[in-house]
This record gives structure tokens, sequence and C-alpha cells, in this order.
């Protein structure tokens, strides 16, 4: 019988890893499109949604945790992408009018991956997740006081706390059906708004 070649030999094992890549690609497609429908959608589900057997699927992601800890990254990266094309330069009350806006689109349609997030991972993870996102809100709130726009007797990071754990509330708020979505842009702005401004200041109008 004929040995395999050298290429041979390495040629199957760079198809075995694009395959893998394939699938992993798949099922983190399928994930985010299916929890986003529904924050309790099963892994059956998913790997049906990926056109994969479970057991590849959890020769990928060993539980349910896992996936959805990967499909809220993959969420929160394209989102970070999405907001590049945001202006948040320029006046503080206005940018940061401006990254309620956009995250709220971006919250909105993918609310439920957000859901499932907070059912099966540490709070402290799904704020680590949001690192990028979450120093673009450090960049206004930052400037804000540097200009006296925002508040500077309490730290900047309860400012970004407090925006971070409204804009989740609302979410949750929306889901429900507590607060209207088209609504809560208006609504998270106003209240930070109103929580940023310095004591005895007045607070300003939303821009628009």
């Amino acid at each position: 019988m004929a040995t395999p070649s050298v290429s041979a030999r390495t040629a199957a094992p760079r198809a075995q890893r694009a395959d893998a890549r394939r699938n992993v690609e798949a099922i983190l497609d399928a994930a985010v499109a299916c929890l986003a429908r529904d924050p309790e959608a099963s892994v059956v589900d998913i790997a049906a949604a990926a056109g994969v057997g479970r057991v590849t699927l959890y020769g990928h992601f060993k539980t349910r945790a896992e996936l959805i800890d990967a499909a809220l990254v993959r969420t929160i990266q394209r989102a970070d992408q999405i907001l590049d094309a945001t202006d948040t330069t320029g006046d503080p009350v206005e940018a940061l009018t401006n990254l309620v806006a956009s995250s709220w689109q971006i919250v909105d349609q993918f609310r439920n991956i957000l859901l499932a997030a907070r059912r099966e991972l540490p709070a402290e993870r799904i704020r680590g997740v949001h690192d990028r996102i979450l120093r673009r809100t450090q960049s206004i709130v930052e400037r804000g006081q540097r200009t006296g726009a925002f508040r500077t007797d309490l730290p900047k990071r309860w400012l970004i706390t407090t925006a971070f754990s409204l804009m989740h509330a609302a979410a949750e708020d929306a889901a429900t059906g507590r607060v209207k979505a088209d609504q809560a842009p208006g609504l998270i702005a106003a209240t930070l708004l109103a929580a940023f401004t310095p004591p005895g200041a007045k607070v300003p109008a939303l821009p628009g």
C-alpha cells in the first residue's frame, strides 16, 4: 500500500480544522439568531438551526452557558463595530444622547441574548464583555466632568455603572412590555442627564 505523501498528510488536518471553524461559525450564527428570538432556546434548537448534531455542538461548547457566553461576545463585538459610526465627539450632552440612541438600537434588537446571559452568566462576566463599549461611556463622562457639564462630586465609575445598569434595566422593561421600546432611548437619556448634571445646575433638554 502506498504511503500518503507529506502534503496529503498535512492537508487532512487542515481540512479538519477548516471544517471545525465552519461548524463553530454556523453554531454561533445559529445561537445568536435563536437566542435573539427566544432566550430559552435549547441546545437542541441551536444545533438544529446550525445544521449540526448535539455531539458536534458539545465538541466545541461544553455547556449551554459556554455557548451563550460566546454568543454574547459575538453580539457585543458586532455592536462595538456599529458604534464606531456613532459621533461621540464634541458636546458631552449631545455625545451621551447619541451613544444612548445608537446603543439602544442594538440592545433592543438583541435584548433576549442579554436576558439569556443574565440567567446563565455571572454579572461580572457580563460587564467584562461590555468593556470596550463601557470605555466609550467613560470617555464621554470624563469629558463632561472636565468641561463642567457632568458632576464631579460622584466617582466617574459610579456614573458609568449608572448608565450600564439603566440600559440593561430598560431592556428588561421593554422585554416585559413595561416600557415601549421606541420610548426607551429618550427615557434613558433624560434620566442619565438628570443624574449626571451637577447639583444646582439646570438639567439640559435633550438635543433635537
